[in-house]
């Protein structure tokens, strides 16, 4: 069992207090890089949401001021800064990333807080320089109501911050729902959020399988706001869940990202950038690289560069030194991988990096030796499918125009990448790119300071910048003489 001084409970937090599953079921938190169980957390279900959702309404009725907020997001981040080292060595025990990934996540968490405690004058009422009717006409900027947060395990602490330091900018009350198998980085937090002095329901902690934590936030009344992070069918079932009721969703969903090398770029660079993108995580982000086309006439240089590379990659226990990528979450993502490789070299693609996996034995860990592919065309099934994995797949084109239409035949729209040293293909490239985050040059994925977020099946809304306080404000006009 994993000890720690911000896990003193294990527990869901609820109206200001500790407290277990009334059913008194539980489930284990499980690291992945050894099997091992490293805590036993309860499962809450209908009644335990119920309560935290009251809880969150009672609290919305009485308003925290702009200083308050702002001290609130500040206090919260500098604790989070305080403690990186030890919420970084329980993201890897849950979650296997590298340490210095994981210390990298909190520090990454602890921004958007610091962000929003900066910007959030702008939500002070705005008076119109125009007096259009005669009138005076002031916009003030409402909580849109009770927002339940629901994240994903790949970033245990950051998907959450993202979200929450938003939501509470804009006074909202919290509801939040972490992934089951990483619940424990959530719990750490609220035992630095218990020291920054929010009102008894301003934040509260259910923990549990989606099922009847999800009913509850899709029908209940009081939840006007529910941001998701996951899957495309997901996201889709919430859509069709919360449309009798109205409410506001803000879906951050899949991705397959496209990244697009031309024979002009700086082909180290695009290396380089490839390898932090692609294998950080053990490919387990929805931003990193899922297809690699790269133009024809660099694309034995590129491959030789990108193989030498992931050969380097050490894989391994993330708290052990010297460790640059942990293992797979589970069984089920170390066989789609796999099932992705397999397809591939079954359809003529070449394996240039990387070796045939080691079936794992029950109970030891997933580890997916990081691979690349060449050869690779679009009927294969890590072009059309996110593979979430360590797997760099390369295609060759020879166009411009071939590799944009092949950029966009994706049903999602969350990342892409272009690199080239040309500003004008650039310029012509990048606007025909269906895809919310296109770095330029860059494998570098979203801040605090900057709207991210998808097109198409890829979700709507967005998470950081003045953008990411939207989905959680209700704008309201109030004209007088």
């Amino acid at each position: 069992m994993i000890q720690s001084p911000l896990l003193k409970s294990t527990n869901g937090y609820i109206n200001g207090k500790w407290c277990a599953a009334d059913s008194a079921h539980t489930m284990p938190v499980i690291n992945p890089a050894t099997g091992e169980t490293i805590a036993i957390v309860p499962v809450m279900g209908r009644d335990e949401t119920t309560r935290a959702v009251d809880a969150a309404a009672r609290t919305l009725v009485t308003p925290a001021s702009i200083e308050q907020r702002g001290e609130w997001l500040g206090r919260l981040a500098d604790l989070i800064t305080e403690h990186r080292d030890e919420l970084g060595r329980i993201i890897t025990h849950e979650h296997g990333k590298p340490f210095a990934e994981a210390q990298g996540e909190a520090d990454y968490a602890a921004s958007f807080f610091r962000y929003y405690a900066g910007c959030v004058d702008y939500l002070r009422p705005k008076q119109l320089a125009e007096r259009p009717r005669n009138h005076a006409w002031t916009v003030y900027y409402r909580p849109a109501g009770v927002a339940a947060l629901i994240t994903p395990w790949n970033f245990p602490l950051a998907m959450l911050a993202k979200k929450f330091s938003a939501a509470l900018a804009a006074d909202c009350c919290c509801v939040i729902k972490p992934s089951s198998k990483t619940p424990l980085s959530m719990v750490a937090l609220f035992s630095l959020i218990e020291q920054i002095g929010l009102p008894p329901g301003k934040a509260n902690l259910v923990l549990g399988p989606a099922g009847e934590i999800s009913d509850v936030l899709c029908q209940h009344s009081a939840v006007r706001v529910i941001s998701f992070t996951g899957s495309t069918s997901v996201g889709k079932k919430l859509i069709a869940d919360t449309a009798p009721h109205l409410k506001r969703l803000a879906l951050e969903l899949g991705g397959n990202a496209p990244f697009i090398v031309f024979d002009d770029a700086d082909v180290d660079r695009a290396v380089d950038q490839l390898m932090s993108n692609k294998f950080r995580g053990a490919g387990q982000t929805c931003v990193c690289a899922n297809r690699v086309y790269v133009q024809q006439g660099i694309a034995d240089a590129f491959a030789e560069k990108l193989a030498a590379r992931a050969n380097t990659i050490k894989i391994g226990n993330g708290m052990e030194e010297g460790v640059t990528m942990g293992p797979l979450i589970d069984r089920k993502a170390f066989d789609k991988v796999k099932r992705h490789v397999d397809d591939a070299i079954s359809k003529g693609a070449k394996r240039v990096a990387g070796c045939a996996p080691i079936e794992p034995k029950p109970n030891e860990g997933c580890f997916f030796p990081p691979t690349v592919l060449r050869g690779v065309t679009a009927h294969m099934e890590c072009v059309h499918d996110e593979t979430f994995g360590p797997l760099a797949p390369i295609i060759e084109f020879q166009s411009e125009e071939e590799a944009i239409e092949a950029a966009n035949r994706t049903e999602y729209g969350l990342a892409a990448y272009v690199f080239t040293a040309s500003d004008e293909r650039a310029a012509r490239v990048i606007p025909r790119l269906s895809f919310g985050h296109v770095g330029h040059n860059t494998g570098s994925g979203p801040t605090a300071e900057a709207p991210f977020g998808g097109m198409k099946h890829s979700g709507f809304g967005r998470e950081g910048g003045l953008e990411g306080l939207h989905d959680f404000i209700e704008t309201q006009t109030v004209p007088r003489p």
